[in-house]
C-alpha cells in the first residue's frame, strides 16, 4: 500500500462540482485548526516550467525554487477562493493547511492560491464566484495591500513569499 492510500482523510469529502473536483468538510473546523498535509514529489522550478499544463495547474509553490507536484489526494482538489476558509502554513519540511476561520460541515474547503505564489510564471482568471473575486490568480506582490497585510496577520504567507515581495517592492521605489 503506498503512502496516499495511508492517509486518513474520512473528515473530508471530495465532490464533482461546477469548478471540477472539490474538498468539503465532513464535520465542523474551528479557527486556526489544522485540515490536511499538502504532499506530492518535489520539482524544482525548471522541472515544474516545463511540467505544467497551464490549464490545468494542481503544483504548489512550497519554498523560492520548489514545488509539491499533482497528486490524488484530497489536498491536490482545493480550491481557490478570493474569501478563503484556510490558509497555507509551511512549517520545517511540513506544509499544512489551516482553517483561518470556522468550517461547517457541508463547506467546501478553499484557500487564496495566490498566498503561496512568488514565481512570476503562472497565473489564471478566477472562478471562484466570490462577491470580492479579483478576476485573476497571480503572486501574492500583486494583492491589494490590505489583503497581504490581512493574510500575513493571520500566518499564512509563507516566508519565501515575503521575501520575494519585499524584494519587488524594493526594486519599484
Amino acid at each position: 500500500m503506498d503512502s496516499e492510500q495511508c492517509i486518513d482523510i474520512s473528515y473530508l469529502t471530495m465532490k464533482v462540482t461546477a469548478k471540477g473536483k472539490s474538498v468539503f468538510a465532513n464535520r465542523h473546523f474551528d479557527a486556526h485548526s489544522f485540515i490536511i498535509e499538502f504532499r506530492g514529489k518535489v520539482y524544482t522550478m525548471e522541472e515544474y516550467k516545463k511540467r505544467l499544463n497551464p490549464n490545468n495547474n494542481h503544483y504548489l509553490q512550497i519554498s523560492e525554487n520548489l514545488f509539491l507536484g499533482p497528486t490524488r489526494t484530497p489536498d491536490n482538489y482545493i480550491n481557490h477562493s478570493c474569501n478563503p476558509n484556510a490558509g497555507i502554513k509551511i512549517i520545517g519540511n511540513s506544509v499544512l493547511l489551516f482553517a483561518i476561520r470556522n468550517i461547517a460541515k457541508g463547506e467546501e474547503i478553499t484557500f487564496d492560491y495566490s498566498t503561496t505564489m512568488a514565481e512570476d510564471y503562472w497565473e489564471m482568471d478566477c472562478r471562484c464566484g466570490a462577491k470580492n473575486c479579483r478576476g485573476k490568480i497571480r503572486d501574492f506582490k500583486y494583492l491589494p495591500a490590505a489583503l497581504q497585510e490581512k493574510y500575513i496577520r493571520l500566518g499564512v504567507v509563507p516566508e519565501f513569499v515575503l521575501r520575494h515581495s519585499k524584494q519587488n517592492l524594493l526594486v519599484a521605489i
